[in-house]
């Protein structure tokens, strides 16, 4: 089954990032350098720092763009890893091996029906 780890910046891992962004980087990159010679990982992305985000929400017929992220707490999606594991408690468990101080949010991918195989 594929699941994502959401990446979920927060003021901690932020400050960590700045203060060593090389050992920072090192961590994951050996974290997803084990995952995928075991077959887990699938693929992912970092993303922009929330300073490039664009927001655009829908209210009905009433579409509202805004500069910045969704959320303008301490907390902002960093990015996403895809990953196979048999069940959500395997990709529980998996999150919790995650090397940096960010917050990991576990979801099921949906497949959709209109997906070729």
């Amino acid at each position: 089954m594929k699941f994502v780890l959401l990446i979920v910046e927060t003021a901690e891992s932020k400050r960590h990032l700045r203060t060593d962004r090389t050992a920072h980087r090192r961590r994951l990159e050996e974290w997803m350098t084990v995952q995928g010679e075991a077959g887990r990982l699938l693929g992912g992305e970092a993303f922009e720092g929330e300073d490039a985000a664009t927001t655009v929400r829908r209210d009905g017929d009433e579409v509202t763009v805004t500069g910045g992220p969704f959320n303008r707490g301490g907390e902002t999606v960093g990015g996403f890893v895809l990953v196979d594991a048999a069940d959500r408690d395997e990709a529980v468990e998996l999150a919790k091996t995650w090397p940096t101080g960010e917050t990991i949010e576990v979801r099921q991918v949906w497949a959709a029906s209109w997906r070729s195989t």
